[in-house]
């Protein structure tokens, strides 16, 4: 299916104000199964735009503004060629097929970062709450724990968009059975992690034909299988990430991957308000057949189905 991505943010000041410089993490990953096949940004005030990767291999937009103004605007628009994908489609190694198991000493140098927990502090509300699904002595299926963790979350916690910025901690989305789908990742990723498990948070869009409200970025979790490379597991919909899953960053911390970040110099007083709206469409074309050379085409050569949904982005 083609998607088409329509991601604006806007900033409103009282007076001009300077700014300093902003990264944007809005582009998305190009993967097996998704290819960019067009990106373009409108950005305003006057500006440079200069593009780098950081070490996750994200793509990270630079941009400075050279003159103050009273409004920024960030408009970016993506068209993606995106193929079906079957989630389940991946071998686990024998040897990892079932848990636990340890990642062979190479890898294991490199995912470590990756595999120990960030909240150290609530290993022990996590030590009880795994317990009824993995204890030392246990063997289970590896992909069947990781699901049963993802359908839990899914079943027993109650969603919440949360306006308050950053992310809730493990033991807090515990104690609170609720969450956004930030926390929700969070307390996936840090359970993960306990069970010495590579573990990194993903932001990006995602196309449902189920969303009919606002709702922010979306956010899930990948872990890191032998065999099978870094698989998405989506705890606020209890699946695993399909082709209808479009990442824009990954990190090792939910917090460490905002679509966009920067400053301006100026008092509190004089921001106003900004506004965020993501439109995810998909388009299908049901008829791509095109007339031959050197003749006119038809006013109607071919129709197309359109599905848009709207997000609005609470906060970014």
């Amino acid at each position: 299916m083609k998607l088409h991505i329509h991601h604006r943010t806007s900033y409103h000041y009282a007076a001009k104000v300077s700014f300093g410089p902003h990264q944007l993490m809005m582009r998305p990953r190009e993967g097996h199964g998704i290819h960019l096949e067009s990106c373009s940004f409108d950005i305003s005030p006057p500006h440079r735009l200069r593009w780098i990767r950081d070490l996750h291999e994200n793509n990270i937009g630079v941009v400075e503004f050279p003159e103050p103004a009273a409004e920024l605007v960030i408009d970016g628009k993506f068209l993606l060629d995106v193929g079906e994908e079957n989630p389940f489609d991946f071998i686990i190694v024998p040897e990892a097929a079932e848990y636990p198991f340890s990642y062979e000493h190479g890898l294991c140098s490199e995912l470590l970062p990756l595999s120990r927990n960030i909240y150290v502090r609530d290993v022990d509300p996590l030590r009880d709450w795994l317990a009824p699904f993995w204890h030392p002595g246990k063997r289970v299926g590896t992909l069947e724990l990781l699901q049963e963790l993802n359908t839990h979350i899914f079943g027993t916690f109650r969603y919440r968009r949360r306006m308050e910025k950053g992310v809730q901690s493990p033991a807090e989305t515990l104690e609170n059975k609720s969450g956004s789908c930030r926390d929700f990742a969070t307390l996936f990723m840090e359970a993960c992690r306990f069970l010495g498990l590579a573990a990194r948070f993903v932001s990006g869009y995602m196309y449902s034909s189920e969303i009919t409200g606002r709702m922010s970025m979306h956010g899930w979790a990948e872990i890191y299988l032998p065999g099978a490379g870094w698989i998405g597991f989506d705890p606020s919909w209890g699946i695993l990430a399909a082709s209808t899953y479009v990442p824009v960053a990954v990190s090792r911390h939910s917090e460490h991957a905002p679509p966009i970040s920067g400053t301006y110099f100026g008092t509190p007083r004089v921001f106003l308000k900004s506004q965020v709206d993501l439109y995810v469409k998909q388009l299908d074309d049901l008829l791509p057949a095109c007339a031959p050379l050197g003749e006119d085409k038809p006013d109607h050569v071919f129709e197309q189905r359109q599905t848009q949904v709207k997000l609005k982005m609470v906060s970014e």
